[in-house]
């Protein structure tokens, strides 16, 4: 059994291909550019571009499991090619595909769901990944500004993402699911402030920003205006999806989702900074952040 996993330099990819090689399973990753993939030993990495199919062909030889995700190209625009990837994944002889979308209906989903291969959609609420958007700010200014700052979100851990769609491309039982993934717990901007402050063991200041201020900084960042106001109206009516926890992860592959907590853990490091000012005693207590 060889599994193809697309889009496996990406946050959720990596974790996709670290689940399957910790299963024992013959991992092949598909990447734009293999020479900066830096998989771990005994995974095959290829060169191919799910813009342009037929550069899958090679890397579908053999294959039995696909994961896709339903972006491509430089600016992550939806794939428009999910018909000629369907059809080259099913002439390969692939019997499982496992879709990662987050973002709603995708023409790719639609080709999946109309082709003749098992299928498993697999829909996470929010990455946990997502609070690195912070890092910088923290270990510069010990700071974390954010509109609408008591928002519930039942945000998700991608190793847990990455879980269900090994369990999804290898065992069978899960053609034909939806997977609506969340983590164990619903919190606030200001829970997940807090969680990092503990886990780096250094204060962080919360500021709340005006709606005006936040599309003000999103437009300074590139966005356009349909997509300011779309983050907009996320933010501040986030989905009942998006704030319930569901118990997927635990179903699925037989353990309790990751908290936000053991996040924030791993990833302490990328929130703290080396100061020239600082001894570094009593930098173990917990301080809690400012709110």
């Amino acid at each position: 059994m060889t599994i193809l996993v697309t889009g496996a330099t990406g946050t959720v990819g990596r974790r996709v291909v670290a689940e399957l090689v910790r299963r024992g399973e013959r991992v092949r990753a598909l990447t734009r550019d293999p020479a900066k993939a830096d998989f771990p030993a005994g995974v095959e990495t290829v060169r191919g571009d799910l813009t342009d199919p037929g550069t899958l062909i090679p890397a579908l030889e053999g294959v039995t499991g696909l994961h896709l995700i339903t972006f491509g190209g430089a600016y992550f625009e939806p794939l428009t090619t999910g018909r000629e990837i369907v059809a080259l994944a099913a002439k390969a002889g692939v019997q499982r595909i496992t879709v990662l979308n987050g973002g709603g209906p995708s023409p790719l989903q639609e080709a999946v769901e109309a082709g003749d291969v098992g299928w498993t959609l697999v829909m996470p609420v929010e990455f946990m990944a997502n609070a690195l958007e912070w890092a910088e700010g923290v270990r510069t200014a010990d700071s974390v500004a954010e509109p609408f700052v008591d928002r519930l979100s039942a945000m998700v851990h991608e190793a847990d993402i990455g879980a269900v769609a090994a369990v999804a491309l290898t065992e069978d039982g899960h053609a034909g699911r939806t997977y609506t993934l969340t983590g164990p717990e619903t919190l606030t901007v200001r829970d997940k402030v807090r969680t990092l402050a503990a886990a780096r063991g250094r204060e962080i200041a919360l500021t709340e920003l005006s709606a005006g201020q936040a599309a003000e900084r999103w437009r300074g960042a590139g966005m356009d205006q349909e997509t300011v106001e779309f983050m907009l109206d996320v933010y501040g009516n986030t989905p009942e999806v998006g704030r319930t926890v569901v118990d997927t992860v635990e179903r699925v592959t037989g353990r309790p989702a990751r908290t936000f907590a053991q996040w924030a853990a791993e990833h302490a490091d990328a929130f703290r900074a080396e100061r020239a000012d600082d001894s570094g005693e009593g930098d173990a207590d917990i301080v809690p952040a400012r709110v």
